[in-house]
C-alpha cells in the first residue's frame, strides 16, 4: 500500500513534489515599481521551499487587474523577466512553485491602478460595497494567456488562475 502520509512524496504530472504540502497564496505586497518581482519576494519564497508546492500570491495579467498595492504584475517584458529570480531561488533551495494570475475585476480601486489602467469586469455593475469613488467598470476580456505562456517560459511549472473560489468580486467568480 503507498503511503499516503503528508511526508510523501507525490507524482503531479511530471513534477516529483518531496511532499504534500501545498503553500497557499498569500498577499505579501512586495512588489516594487511597476509592480516588478524583487530579491525580497525570491527570498521570502525560496524560505518556503520545502512545501511539496508553493503557489505565489496573486499576480495580475494586466496593468487592469491590480487591485491594491505592491501586488507583482505579469503584462511587460520588465516584470517577466524579473519573475526569473523567484522561481531559481526556490528551485535551487529543491522547491517548486506555480504562479496563481488573478485580476481583481470590479473591486479594484482607481488609486491602486498603474497609470492609464482602468476598472474592468464583466459588466458594469458597480461592486456593492462602500467606495465612492469607484466608477462603474468596464466591460473586460482579459486574456490570461500571454502571461500563463510568458511565465511557463520562464522556468515556472505551472498556473493557476485566481478568484475560482469565489471571493466576493474578483474577476472570475463574477462568471460564476
Amino acid at each position: 500500500m503507498p503511503d499516503l502520509t503528508m511526508f510523501a512524496p507525490y507524482e503531479l504530472g511530471p513534477i516529483s513534489l518531496r511532499n504534500r504540502f501545498v503553500m497557499a497564496p498569500m498577499t505579501r505586497s512586495r512588489a516594487v515599481e511597476a509592480n516588478t518581482p524583487n530579491a525580497l519576494m525570491a527570498e521570502y519564497y525560496a524560505q518556503r521551499a520545502d512545501a511539496g508546492l508553493i503557489v505565489t500570491e496573486g499576480t495580475s495579467p494586466s496593468p487592469n487587474g491590480t487591485g491594491y498595492p505592491r501586488i507583482p504584475g505579469l503584462w511587460s517584458d520588465a516584470q517577466v523577466a524579473a519573475w526569473r529570480q523567484v522561481p531559481d531561488a526556490v528551485h535551487a533551495q529543491g522547491g517548486h512553485i506555480f504562479v496563481q494570475l488573478m485580476h481583481t475585476g470590479r473591486i479594484g480601486h482607481p488609486n491602486n491602478l498603474p497609470a492609464g489602467g482602468r476598472i474592468l469586469g464583466p459588466s458594469p455593475v458597480v461592486p456593492r460595497i462602500k467606495r465612492p469613488c469607484t466608477p462603474p467598470p468596464r466591460i473586460c476580456s482579459t486574456s490570461f494567456s500571454k502571461p500563463a505562456t510568458s511565465i511557463r517560459s520562464r522556468s515556472i511549472k505551472g498556473v493557476i488562475i485566481g478568484g475560482i473560489i469565489p471571493v466576493k468580486g474578483n474577476f472570475i467568480s463574477r462568471f460564476f
